[in-house]
């Protein structure tokens, strides 16, 4: 088996190459229905709704702590969550509202009279949310074009909170708890949520480090598992249904490799769903549509840098996966056999 893009071989072709592959897109959401969490999932958000705080997620990538957020908005027949993508940079302004100094800066310098504060301001996840719970003519004094007559309640994702510095939780204590921001830009003016319209907070953390205490002691809490075999089928085929047949032979002994390789105590960077789904998908295209759904040994190890992303990993996991395939060993030949 050989992949039918780069050879390697160092000629050039006459003519662009058009026969590459789209990007692969695994990253968007699902249909919301079709979303599976677990009956302590859903007890902790039914506690965290009740409480009116935030529900603090965390879980592997993969295990569906984002997709969560928006089955919850689609259940309660919410528009999409508000999402805040946290970066290493974020501070805490920035989960309410971000402020253009250099484009109001050049206004000053230009003709343009109209240098109002409030002109340069952009309102981000959490602080639309506590705008939206007020009523049009309120929001349209920050947002002019502000065109929903009623109030409303928003689902807000504060996504992998983790990657900010341990300054931003703390110092969005006091703000996530009573729902409000300040304005230093429109002279410290106070946004404060109507209460009728809590906006509901999903926060998720890929435990890269530890949060504060005094953040957590705020939070609803719930860790989601790695999910077990023949629930991970379920999950890939909600996600790839039409994309793959989890009764073919080559998903089978592929989700065989993929928790052997999980179980490994030798392997440190264990491999997560959105690792396997794509490994799922780049061996269903290797394949092809054709009677044969089995995979070899040497397909297996050529696509195995999908799932496996450290040099002394990637050691372990060919002698775990030659095993297998040489040996004939129980793990491995079960799958092939069902």
């Amino acid at each position: 088996m050989s992949f039918p893009y780069y050879n390697g071989n160092g000629q050039k072709r006459s003519e662009p190459y058009g026969g590459l592959p789209k990007p692969l897109k695994l990253t968007e959401f699902p249909d919301p229905e079709n979303y599976l969490p677990d009956e302590k999932l859903k007890d902790a958000c039914n506690a965290a709704l009740l409480l009116g705080q935030p529900l603090l997620i965390t879980g592997e990538p993969g295990t569906g702590k984002t997709m969560f957020a928006y089955s919850l908005a689609a259940e309660l027949g919410f528009d999409e969550p508000l999402k805040f993508e946290t970066k290493s940079t974020s501070v805490a302004k920035d989960l309410f509202y971000s402020y253009d100094t250099l484009r109001r800066f050049h206004d000053s310098r230009s003709n343009d009279k109209n240098v109002e504060s409030v002109k340069y301001i952009s309102f981000n996840a959490l602080g639309e949310a506590i705008l939206r719970t007020r009523e049009k003519d309120y929001v349209q004094k920050y947002i002019p074009d502000y065109s929903q007559d009623k109030a409303s309640r928003s689902v807000v994702l504060i996504d992998e909170v983790d990657k900010a510095s341990r300054d931003f939780p703390n110092d969005i204590l006091n703000e996530l708890e009573h729902m409000y921001f300040k304005i230093p830009e429109l002279e410290n003016c106070k946004i404060e949520a109507d209460h009728k319209h809590h906006p509901i907070v999903i926060i998720t953390s890929n435990t890269e480090k530890d949060l504060p205490n005094a953040f957590l002691r705020r939070c609803v809490y719930y860790n989601i598992p790695f999910p077990k075999s023949d629930v991970l089928s379920d999950i890939i085929s909600l996600r790839l249904g039409h994309r793959v047949n989890t009764k073919d032979e080559f998903f089978r002994i592929a989700l065989s490799v993929f928790n052997k390789l999980r179980e490994d105590r030798n392997i440190h960077k264990k491999p997560s769903t959105a690792e396997l789904l794509g490994w799922i998908v780049a061996l269903r295209e290797i394949i092809g549509n054709g009677k044969n759904t089995s995979i070899t040994k040497e397909i297996v190890l050529k696509t195995i840098g999908i799932v496996v992303k450290t040099e002394n990993d990637q050691k372990r996991a060919q002698e775990v996966i030659k095993a297998g395939f040489e040996r004939k060993e129980s793990w491995l030949i079960q799958q092939q056999e069902k």
